[in-house]
């Protein structure tokens, strides 16, 4: 995310200002980190001062307290496999039986037992009481939670984990050929990381956590729910914080879910008591936390370096139904239903206006005012005029951690499975009913049948409002803006559905939610912090049962990381002529960066490549085989291949993204030719994949792909084009399908047919932002060429 502009660092010599090159990246480090700020040419971007590379201490036995590495990868597969006791045992009579190697479980207590005995080598849970008054009792409630300061000191101590972690702020920014303009992408580079880090000790670092909070039910059956707590480290990079692997989020707590009681159900003081058990046990899940926040704590690292770290809660992530819990404010029964700003309860919708922040102190000095109180009515009116609830808020004893500041934008729950599913979603179901024809795309799923889904989770809303114009390709030849004007405008609505208040008319509908306006806040929480069961159990004491499963299976990535170091280094003490020699021929195609070429099928003849080759070569200097131009005959054979991986920049982060391309006759039932971005000699263009296959010139292999270029004119645009901001291409005729060099791919793309207009399509840019951003670049420079 670019946010602002700044000029060239300055020399504070007299030797002459200097050059910079377009892309340079500049590193300006927090103060406290006493590095100097440093521009690096983007190809050696992330090669700079950072954590000392350690070679890891191989574990002789990683297993252990599993007796041999056998019994580990048994243990694995019947927890994988969540077998019955019955099962276990019947399975380990049949491996005792082999003498490969020595197999020592004899059932399953000896299974149970030794993953007790292996759940100390990572932070194990622990079971606390809950204890809120009640109108004059005590209710006690059970609460499950681990140290998160202890599974982060896991973390830092872990040899593989810990040279990963960043423990400075950072301000980048990218030099666009005048000056350098700041980007934000990891939590250290944004705002509030650098105003901690200026807060602590200078010889200290910030330690950054993000929580995030669901209560939900615990499968698609039944009406059993769960309460958990999930950690991640925001030090870490998203690519290993977002992750499953050892660095990934964490279950630290399963908090208590209080019973609705029929007599008190809706009654302030009830709803109170419930806010109080949810802080009460959050309260102890901090508590670990809350004096270190203080005082700061020592830690000897995974390279035996001692650091002096200070916790901070950078992110609070939850649906809207935890969030005025956890900012202890009324909800949609107040007058001020937001838990970051104080935007009055019918003016939700004006996202475009901008409201007073609500602040931890603040609420708390009101609470203050009002226990000071000497009359009932003040005691409630008091808190009440910001629809703030008279409780304790866990999160105050968190010194530098701002509850409201905290709370951030939710894009699954607020968009993809609030604004989107319940209320967009709900409108376009009246008149649509297939998305069969979209083509199919990696990490998306393929609906059929969409609207018939009654059950669906955030990721399923999230592909579905994602593809908000494959909602568009699917009805825009259905409804036309003199026929059905309300269905068109949903369409145009959903094109961009940000946009709703534009729209508050449209069909009798309020988007006058709170879902709608937590959007405001999106820009201002990147800016602030960056861009993050059912057969486990016997249905009686779940939330225990599930604990467990989840934190034997935590130990098993932790031995399985051990595990692959000893591998590794048996691996190198193989004698190099002992490794099997690798027969090149069968090795996937690749130019070892750009392209990798897959799924080869049978070598067949092909004679028509003499001009596009002979042209290639001139075009690139390529020397021609012993002096000769290339004159291929009917009999010399190519090699069609009918999966190919392109690599490329993202636009995004900059790292190497790959996309999946096919061009099959059938694939999962279907032919599949997907589309690609080419780079010619004249443009950019969009083309069809027709065939991909290598052909032998000389010694050489040469990767050849015949597309169906989309570059012919399209002449006259329809009104839906401008409506609904498509942009349309139109495809040459067969015949003039063209030769390119796999070289030419930019990368691949989404092309939707337009059924009303034949050899048109429709370029699809909201798969992803990446794919966004280089539709946008090609547009505009398309755009200015013409």
């Amino acid at each position: 995310m670019f946010l602002s502009d700044s000029p060239p660092p300055e020399s504070r010599t007299a030797s002459p200002r200097p050059q910079f090159k377009e892309d340079d990246i500049q590193v300006q480090y927090h103060p406290n980190s006493q590095h100097p700020t440093q521009v690096f040419h983007f190809k050696d971007y992330g090669r700079g001062p950072g954590a000392p590379t350690v070679v890891p201490l191989v574990e002789p036995e990683p297993w252990y307290p599993f007796r041999t590495r056998i019994d580990f990868e048994v243990a694995e597969l019947v927890l994988e496999a969540a077998l019955t006791h019955q099962q276990m045992d019947w399975l380990f009579n049949l491996i005792r039986r082999t003498k490969s190697e020595q197999f020592t479980l004899q059932n399953c207590k000896d299974v149970r037992d030794t993953w007790d005995a292996a759940s100390f080598k990572l932070t194990p849970f622990v079971k606390e009481e809950v204890v809120v008054p009640f109108q004059g009792d005590n209710k006690t409630f059970q609460l499950f939670h681990c140290s998160i300061w202890d599974w982060a000191v896991d973390l830092l101590q872990d040899p593989q984990v810990g040279p990963h972690f960043v423990f400075d702020a950072e301000r980048l920014s990218k030099f666009n050929g005048d000056k350098f303009v700041q980007f934000i992408h990891e939590p250290w580079t944004a705002n509030v990381y650098w105003e901690y880090q200026s807060k602590i000790p200078p010889d200290a670092k910030p330690l950054a956590f993000i929580l995030y909070t669901d209560k939900a039910k615990l499968s698609s059956f039944g009406q059993a729910k769960g309460y958990p707590v999930v950690a991640r480290c925001a030090n870490l990079p998203v690519a290993i914080c977002n992750g499953e692997g050892l660095g990934g989020g964490r279950v630290v707590g399963w908090l208590p879910i209080v019973k609705e009681d029929k007599k008190h159900s809706g009654k302030l003081a009830y709803v109170n008591f419930k806010n109080a058990v949810w802080h009460q046990s959050f309260l102890k899940i901090l508590a670990c936390l809350a004096p270190l926040s203080k005082f700061g704590s020592a830690v000897k690292c995974w390279d035996d370096i001692i650091h002096i770290f200070y916790p901070i809660i950078l992110i609070l992530s939850a649906d809207y139904e935890e969030q005025p819990v956890m900012a202890l404010i009324h909800g949609l029964m107040g007058k001020f239903l937001c838990p970051i700003c104080l935007v009055p309860h019918d003016e939700l919708y004006k996202t475009s206006n901008i409201y007073p922040l609500r602040t931890s102190a603040g609420a708390k000095a009101l609470c203050v005012q009002a226990r000071e109180s000497t009359t009932l009515e003040a005691q409630e009116q008091i808190p009440s005029s910001e629809s703030l609830r008279d409780v304790n808020n866990s999160f105050d004893t968190m010194e530098n951690t701002d509850v409201h500041r905290a709370l951030s934008n939710d894009k699954l729950h607020f968009n993809d499975g609030g604004l989107f599913s319940d209320h967009l979603w709900a409108e376009l179901q009246k008149w649509i009913s297939s998305f069969h024809s979209f083509p199919r795309w990696q990490n998306l799923n393929h609906f059929d049948q969409v609207t018939s889904i009654s059950f669906s989770d955030g990721t399923n809303c999230e592909d579905i409002s994602k593809e908000s114009y494959l909602i568009v390709f699917a009805a825009h030849n259905v409804f036309y803006q003199d026929q059905d004007s309300e269905a068109y405008l949903l369409l145009c609505c959903i094109c961009s559905y940000k946009y709703i208040a534009d729209t508050v008319d449209l069909i009798d509908k309020s988007w006058n939610f709170p879902k709608k306006h937590l959007s405001v806040h999106l820009f201002n929480d990147i800016e602030a912090k960056g861009d993050a069961y059912q057969d486990r159990t016997n249905f009686k004491n779940f939330a225990e049962q599930i604990l467990r499963y989840n934190h034997d299976s935590l130990i098993t990535e932790y031995i399985h990381s051990k595990l692959s170091c000893l591998n590794a280094q048996n691996l190198s003490l193989v004698l190099e002529s002992d490794l099997p020699e690798i027969d090149s021929e069968t090795e996937p195609m690749t130019d070892g960066l750009h392209f990798s070429l897959g799924s080869p099928q049978a070598m067949q003849s092909f004679a028509d490549l003499n001009e596009f080759l002979n042209h290639a070569f001139n075009a690139n200097n390529i020397p021609f085989p012993n002096g000769r131009q290339v004159q291929l005959a009917a009999e010399d054979m190519i090699t069609e291949h009918q999966f190919l991986k392109i690599n490329y920049e993202s636009l995004v982060d900059w790292r190497v993204s790959t996309d999946y391309l096919r061009c099959s006759p059938m694939f999962h039932g279907l032919p599949q030719y997907d589309f690609v971005i080419l780079q010619t000699e004249a443009s950019v263009i969009f083309a069809q994949l027709l065939m991909v296959f290598t052909c032998m010139v000389g010694d050489v292999q040469y990767p050849i792909v015949l597309t169906l270029p989309y570059d012919q004119p399209v002449g006259a645009h329809p009104q839906k084009d401008k409506d609904f901001d498509f942009w349309r291409v139109k495809a040459k005729p067969q015949v003039s399908a063209e030769f390119f060099s796999v070289q030419s791919i930019i990368h691949g793309c989404v092309l939707v047919e337009d059924s009303s207009r034949p050899n048109e399509a429709l370029v699809v840019d909201t798969l992803d932002t990446d794919m966004f951003l280089h539709i946008k670049e090609i547009r505009t420079n398309s755009t200015t060429a013409g």
